[in-house]
């Protein structure tokens, strides 16, 4: 039985990859944080440690006696870099360091499409800098990189409104028309993470992109026709405008910075949301991988539409 150490288990793709694994016959250690989940029951496929990203200590225990590790947790709110950096970079260097001291072979890291773009945004340069602290120990484990692009399912709360505004017939355009963007349905994110861990074909040191197999993304024209077919009537489109998007985003960081919460809309995702090409391109991973996306955009929100009627 292969044992896999897993963090950001509580999270909304953490918890659907901890699912799939166990349910695949893995044996899984995976962190949490005290007060994240009530009773941490473990069973014979399951443990539980205690800890985060900056306690040394605990991320020892997590990779002891594991085969591998997938690191999946990570900050997406925040109004400066150091903020991203303390757990997507310097969290990346410390998980690395433990699995150095206790010798586990293999390194599989869930980072995002954002790092490809890494001048947008705090969040994206600091995923781009914990991918280059995993490639710079690549003579010392064997690693992967997953760039996905928006992941949505049940239990995601960050799309979640988006999703629920799809639903009623109503289209926020954000960007351009012509922008476009991949998505992906969560569970064929795990897929693809079990079928790395049981691949001994794919050569290390290799970053990947997936998306759901709609090639070249969708547009939110394509999005619309979508919404028409699963509402049965055409919906109502609206863009939002660029500049008041920024005014939000500065007033967020201003308010965050006078009360100390963490914000989602900054000036840095304004960015990325209006950036013209989030398109991924899956050739690698498929010819790579016995793997293969099987829910479209379409087919994703009828699912998610049965589970919320």
């Amino acid at each position: 039985m292969i044992t896999v150490a897993l963090t950001g288990a509580t999270g909304f793709i953490g918890s659907v990859l901890l699912k799939h694994l166990v349910a695949q016959g893995f044996r899984v250690k995976a962190l949490y944080r005290h007060g994240s989940i009530p009773n941490p029951n473990p069973t014979d496929s399951l443990e539980w440690q205690a800890g985060d990203l900056e306690n040394t200590e605990s991320l020892r225990s997590l990779v002891t006696d594991v085969d591998a590790i997938v690191h999946c947790a990570g900050a997406v709110r925040g109004a400066t870099l150091e903020q991203f950096k303390r757990i997507n970079t310097e969290g990346v260097a410390r998980l690395l360091q433990a699995a150095g001291d206790q010798r586990v072979s293999r390194f599989l890291l869930i980072s995002s499409l954002a790092a490809r773009e890494p001048s947008l945004s705090a969040y994206a340069l600091s995923k781009k800098l914990g991918e280059d602290v995993l490639r710079q120990n690549g003579d010392r484990i064997s690693w992967s990189i997953l760039r996905p692009p928006a992941v949505y399912g049940p239990g995601d709360r960050e799309m979640q409104p988006l999703l629920k505004m799809i639903k009623r017939g109503i289209i926020p355009v954000v960007g351009g028309k012509e922008g476009r963007f991949s998505l992906l349905y969560v569970d064929d994110l795990a897929d693809a993470v079990i079928s790395l861990l049981q691949s001994d074909t794919v050569q290390q040191g290799q970053c990947f992109e997936l998306h759901d197999g709609h090639p070249d993304g969708y547009t939110w024209q394509e999005i619309a026709t979508i919404a028409t077919h699963l509402n049965g009537k055409k919906p109502r489109c609206f863009s939002i405008p660029r500049i008041l998007m920024q005014v939000a985003g500065l007033t967020n960081v201003s308010m965050a910075r006078l009360f100390g919460y963490q914000p989602m809309l900054t000036p840095g995702k304004v960015r990325e949301l209006f950036h013209s090409n989030w398109a991924c391109d899956n050739t690698a991973i498929i010819s790579a991988l016995d793997w293969q996306p099987q829910v479209l955009f379409q087919e994703g929100m009828k699912r998610l539409f049965l589970k919320t009627k």
